[in-house]
């Protein structure tokens, strides 16, 4: 019988300050492409979710809202995408383009290796983070989990 295997998948959730069409936005929009090219040929990338048409809207509810869902080997690997990229200065400048929420925006949690999460399954796993807390099944950056459940330092 073989060991089941599991990566870490994220979702990022954040609300634009304009529609992503508009001048201020036009930053962001115009490397939104690229970023997304590097994170797909990033060492340790499985998967990102890709928008269907309308699906973001339907799931929050909220015409602002830009949801961003990846799924990596690893820590480490979405660690070193995410802050020693280009990624890392739309990271440190979101203040430009997007508000401060007043809920958890990011989420992380383990999914099987043949399993991909769809973005329902992700705002669940978020809204768990944001109404029950930290736990093995939904966290955050600060405290965070191994596959198994303990916890990872």
């Amino acid at each position: 019988m073989s060991e089941i295997k599991y990566h870490l998948a994220q979702l990022n959730i954040t609300r634009m300050r304009a529609p992503l069409h508009d001048p201020i936005m036009k930053e962001f929009n115009d490397f939104l492409d690229p970023v997304n090219k590097l994170a797909e040929e990033s060492p340790g990338f499985v998967w990102r979710y890709t928008e269907k048409e309308g699906e973001v809207l339907a799931v929050f509810e909220d015409t602002m809202i830009v949801a961003n869902m990846s799924v990596w080997v690893d820590y480490p690997s979405l660690k070193a995408y995410t802050y020693d990229t280009v990624h890392n200065y739309f990271l440190k400048s979101r203040k430009k383009w997007f508000e401060k929420m007043d809920s958890h925006q990011v989420v992380l949690w383990w999914v099987e290796t043949d399993h991909t999460p769809s973005l329902s399954e992700a705002k669940k796993r978020l809204d768990q983070l944001n109404q029950q807390g930290v736990s093995p099944s939904a966290f955050g950056l600060r405290e965070m989990y191994h596959a198994d459940g303990s916890p990872l330092h």
